[in-house]
């Protein structure tokens, strides 16, 4: 290849990838936010924010210790009651309820039963105290988003929009369940406790307003923050109000403003909360409000958030931080980044950066590292890497910005790998070349033989002295006819995987895969003295394989109670002159080996089946293997062909009993002479006495025989009658 062409290819290559890299983050598929995500947890767990025990929030937690003291869980709202009266009289600014009172107060009413002093007390007046309670406090109340369409709750405040219409852009539910009415009624204020988690139920968005039908809904947090402000409305300023730009076209929120506080949010009106490390410093234990043991500096103008940290009680959550906290923790730490005016933000030019430092970054490291070594290109490539994660660092430490450093490093990574790995190929091109083109069909050993001696391969084709295989399932259309494709697909598999490591592990090459059949060959691309020997010895491993297979095969069917048909093969080997190489075309090749002997190889294969044994094998081959025994078994000539070939079937496949393969050794051949000198009758006795050996494998064999004894009995064959039968089918 000309250099120009070499240079326009690797700048084709290099705009691909990043255009790959790009336009997979601009698609932003279910991976690249999970890393993200991921990256964001980290940048968090890098730096925590920070506790402030000055911050006006306090949580009263209902914990195990209060549950303890005052009983289980639900309280009498008495209790309750008296809780609120405690708070509202030491001067909290706003009290928040983290808990739901959707049902009247049942166990106001049982203990009202049980005590003499109290026997007209019912449960209604236990909630209207409690509600009383509530009007005379600033008090929040919760409501749960449903995705069940029911009423929404009543609304406590006013909304004015600024710009374009955000309701589209809001989380949006059917309905909500509600707290009795007598105590929403009283209230000075509802919130959602609803959290919507990313895939991994992680809460990192908090958002500020939700959407109940056509019908506002805020926050808990936001609703404590405007009670306590004493702030009657909620400012929405959408795309396109005054101060915020967005050339005409409706983008969602930008801000919200809740009395004085002003925070910046993303379309969906949502926070992206900066966490800090879980920490009970600003808990007090609900027992000891009820006690009188918490002073008044503790509570007065402090926002209070009423929950739980009990385990019983299942209000649990997932921060990047924590893997557990209770969801009024998650309110609390709300309220101290709007309090303190701290917000984490994601700019809305923040994809289009990190695409730019991607485009940007990529082309300099193309430019600059194929002018340098291996080593300096992999550490100039990882100083990049190490600046954008620096960057991603940075941006959240000191600006609060979530820029995503984790994507842009990845496809810098992969950009580095691909452009050293292009320009340094040629150093491994040659092995390359013979792993890309023996790799399939050879066993790594062979492989690493011919990368060593690459002499030793002779490309393009070639005649050599071969030894071939054909090896099939029979009745393979009746195995399947009962299989799925997935189950046939693992059939398959199972089969051939292990009858390919056998031919492997006798440096054998797989020319090819048939359906279910296996062509191989012996001798190339690396000589092998002893090709023939190393074709029939992986055949008998083959064909004793086979068993393992079907006992496990029928195994699998007994326990899924499915009928089953054993499997067999049929092998054809055979030696002969035959061209080899790289054949094909100048686009597409393959080594493979083509001759007539690789037809005759699949002739004997099919034969298998005639005489119902399990393998054919050629008379030169058995003439190359001198320690292997082996029976001949006809004298043939096999469609397509005019010259008569003889036959034969390796004696170890018959039967594992030697007493009688020798038996059968010694009459067989005293079968073949009398058949092929037309002595009908002795032929037919000789056979009966090959029957009777008892070797069944070879039952189809005498079968075929007889039929054609019965034949030629009538046929006037001529004394120069050689004793060759001429073959009708392949």
């Amino acid at each position: 290849m000309k250099l120009p062409k070499l240079r326009l290819y690797y700048a084709s290559l290099v705009f691909a990838i990043l255009a790959i890299t790009i336009g997979v983050r601009h698609a932003d598929p279910f991976f690249v936010r999970s890393l993200r995500l991921l990256a964001f947890d980290t940048l968090h767990r890098l730096d925590p924010a920070k506790f402030d025990p000055n911050l006006p929030i306090r949580i009263v937690d209902i914990d195990e210790e209060s549950l303890a003291k005052l009983g289980q869980w639900p309280w009498p709202r008495s209790i309750l009651r008296d809780l609120l009266h405690d708070l509202t009289a030491k001067g909290a600014a706003a009290i928040a309820f983290d808990l739901l009172f959707i049902e009247p107060d049942r166990t106001s009413q049982m203990a009202a039963q049980q005590s003499a002093h109290a026997s007209e007390q019912s449960a209604s007046r236990n909630d209207e105290a409690f509600a009383a309670a509530l009007a005379a406090s600033p008090s929040v109340l919760a409501t749960a988003l449903l995705d069940t369409a029911t009423n929404a709750p009543p609304r406590k405040s006013g909304y004015a929009v600024a710009g374009d219409d955000p309701r589209p852009f809001l989380a949006t539910f059917p309905g909500a369940s509600t707290n009795i009415s007598v105590l929403d009624k009283a209230a000075s204020g509802i919130g959602a406790i609803t959290w919507i988690p990313d895939r991994d139920q992680i809460v990192r968005r908090i958002p500020l307003v939700y959407r109940v039908q056509d019908q506002y809904v805020p926050l808990l947090a936001a609703e404590a923050i405007r009670v306590a402000q004493g702030a009657s409305t909620y400012l929405l300023k959408a795309s396109d109000a005054s101060g915020e730009t967005a050339f005409g076209k409706s983008t969602g929120l930008n801000h919200i403003r809740i009395g004085k506080v002003e925070i910046p949010t993303d379309a969906s009106g949502a926070v992206l909360l900066k966490f800090r490390h879980f920490t009970k410093a600003s808990y007090i234990p609900a027992w000891k409000i009820l006690a009188g043991e918490v002073p008044e500096q503790d509570i007065s103008g402090k926002i209070i958030l009423v929950g739980t940290s009990a385990v019983g009680l299942l209000d649990l959550r997932a921060t990047p931080l924590d893997p557990a906290v209770p969801g009024v923790e998650i309110h609390a730490q709300m309220l101290e980044q709007m309090i303190k005016g701290e917000f984490l933000h994601r700019p809305d030019y923040a994809l289009a950066l990190e695409e730019f430092v991607i485009l940007g970054l990529g082309l300099m490291l193309a430019a600059i590292l194929p002018r340098v070594s291996a080593p300096s290109a992999i550490a100039i490539g990882t100083f990049t890497i190490l600046i954008v994660l620096a960057g991603g660092w940075g941006s959240f430490r000191y600006a609060g910005l979530l820029l995503d450093p984790s994507y842009t490093a990845l496809s810098l990574g992969f950009i580095t790998a691909a452009v050293t790995s292009y320009t340094y190929q040629n150093v491994e091109a040659q092995r390359g070349a013979i792993r890309s083109a023996f790799g399939r069909y050879l066993s790594p050993a062979v492989v690493e033989e011919l990368i060593a001696n690459p002499d030793k391969l002779e490309l393009g084709g070639e005649e050599r002295d071969l030894t071939l295989m054909f090896c099939d399932v029979r009745n393979f259309t009746s195995i399947s006819e009962g299989l799925t494709p997935s189950e046939l697909t693992r059939f398959i598999n199972e089969l051939l995987s292990p009858l390919s490591e056998i031919i492997l592990s006798h440096r054998g090459t797989i020319d090819k895969y048939m359906g279910d059949a296996i062509m191989a060959f012996w001798n190339a691309p690396l000589e092998d003295k002893q090709h023939a020997s190393n074709a029939c010895h992986p055949a008998l491993q083959m064909i004793a394989k086979m068993e393992e297979l079907n006992a496990h095969w029928q195994q699998r069917a007994i326990s899924a109670e499915r009928p089953y048909k054993t499997v067999r093969i049929g092998i054809g080997v055979n030696s002969g002159l035959c061209c080899v190489g790289n054949l094909g075309s100048t686009v597409r090749f393959d080594y493979s080996v083509i001759g007539d002997e690789v037809n005759l190889t699949s002739r004997f294969e099919g034969l298998s089946k005639v005489y119902g044994i399990t393998n054919v094998v050629g008379e030169r081959t058995i003439g190359m293997v001198p320690d292997l025994r082996a029976l001949e078994l006809d004298s043939v000539q096999v469609k397509g062909k005019t010259q008569a070939t003889r036959l034969y079937t390796l004696l170890p496949s018959l039967s594992t009993g030697q007493e009688k393969l020798g038996k059968l050794s010694d009459k067989y051949p005293e079968f073949l002479s009398a058949y092929r000198k037309q002595q009908w009758d002795d032929a037919e006795r000789l056979l009966g006495d090959c029957h009777s050996i008892g070797i069944t494998a070879l039952d189809n064999c005498y079968q075929t025989f007889r039929s054609r004894i019965a034949v030629l009995r009538n046929t006037a064959l001529g004394p120069d009658w050689d004793g060759s039968f001429a073959m009708t089918e392949k």
